[in-house]
């Protein structure tokens, strides 16, 4: 019996131990979690603060920003000058670029507005005369050419030699036809002697004279060879194309120069054929030359019969109104029509 009382007393002493323990356990626990949950709620408020002093900061300087801004305008406007950050002149460069476009798309819609009432069309300038020399087909021998007095470019003046040819067997050809020429003029002389002298038949004298015509047109041949042994201009002008060299041969029909007549160009430009009405003979039209950006004066002097059914163009030529030294055939621009 007294055993299971010690036995009772020590289990309800080791009972008492262990809630001792526990509870100890648990008051010391319990502090720690109290200041962990302290410390989350102070860190969480320190995070409130800071969010709303950096939203109260970057509202502030935004605000300071859009003032700065605007003073930078109201004084750029007055004239005053102003010494700015660098974000203030970037935003007052914007402003610029953006009242330098508007000013740009102002003045466009003026030139449209300017323009309103007038078509422009490409021109072409073509010389008022042109041609192409070459060696003449009537004569039928190969030449050689001794001299040429022009180049590219060169100018030259109505009559001036610009090939000369090495023409030896057309002169000594001349020279034979004028001997035969004078043997059947005598041939015919003596005829008519011996026909007053009742020597000689009127057949004879008839074949002696037609002897002398073929002889005098041999001469003729013989000259005209001579006159093919030279080229001259056949008007004042300039050299735009060379095709030959000194001492080279060249044959019947065989081109050696391009030559442009001087004096005022023409122009070439198609033109709508809405506007036959508006354009006459003797229209005035404005054409500006792209290779000298300038403007000039012309007139109107042929208008095509016939209009281009695919396009619907009709071909006009103009004349420029006096001779611009710095224009030269083949030069393009605009032309400035009247429209509808």
């Amino acid at each position: 019996m007294a055993s299971r009382v010690r036995k009772g007393v020590s289990m309800i002493y080791w009972l008492s131990g262990s809630l001792a323990i526990l509870i100890l356990v648990t008051v010391l626990l319990t502090p720690e979690s109290t200041e962990s949950t302290e410390v989350d709620a102070e860190k969480a408020t320190n995070s409130k603060v800071v969010k709303t002093t950096v939203a109260t900061d970057t509202k502030a300087v935004t605000n300071s920003l859009a003032q700065s801004i605007n003073v930078s305008s109201e004084k750029s406007q007055t004239g005053v000058g102003l010494k700015t950050t660098g974000s203030d002149t970037k935003n007052a460069e914007t402003l610029v670029d953006s009242n330098s476009d508007r000013d740009d798309i102002y003045e466009n819609q003026v030139k449209e507005t300017s323009t309103v009432g007038t078509e422009i069309v490409r021109v072409l300038l073509i010389p008022d005369q042109e041609t192409t020399v070459s060696r003449s087909g009537s004569s039928l021998a190969a030449a050689r050419i001794n001299k040429l007095n022009v180049t590219l470019g060169s100018t030259f003046k109505s009559g001036n030699t610009l090939i000369t040819f090495n023409c030896n067997d057309p002169r000594a050809r001349l020279d034979m036809a004028k001997a035969e020429l004078s043997g059947a003029v005598e041939t015919h002389t003596a005829k008519l002697r011996m026909q007053g002298l009742d020597q000689a038949g009127d057949v004879e004298v008839s074949l002696a004279a037609s002897v002398v015509a073929k002889a005098r047109a041999d001469v003729s041949l013989a000259e005209l060879q001579i006159r093919y042994c030279s080229i001259k201009a056949p008007w004042d002008g300039r050299v735009a194309k060379v095709y030959v060299r000194n001492h080279m041969t060249v044959t019947p029909g065989q081109p050696m120069l391009d030559l442009v007549k001087s004096g005022p160009l023409r122009l070439r430009v198609n033109v709508p054929s809405r506007l036959l009405n508006q354009l006459k003979v003797d229209s005035k039209i404005e054409v500006k030359i792209d290779e000298t950006g300038k403007t000039y004066q012309a007139t109107v002097v042929a208008i095509n019969s016939r209009v281009d059914s695919v396009s619907q163009t009709v071909e006009i030529e103009g004349l420029m109104s006096q001779d611009f030294p710095e224009l030269l055939a083949g030069m393009s621009g605009t032309a400035i029509m009247p429209a509808m």
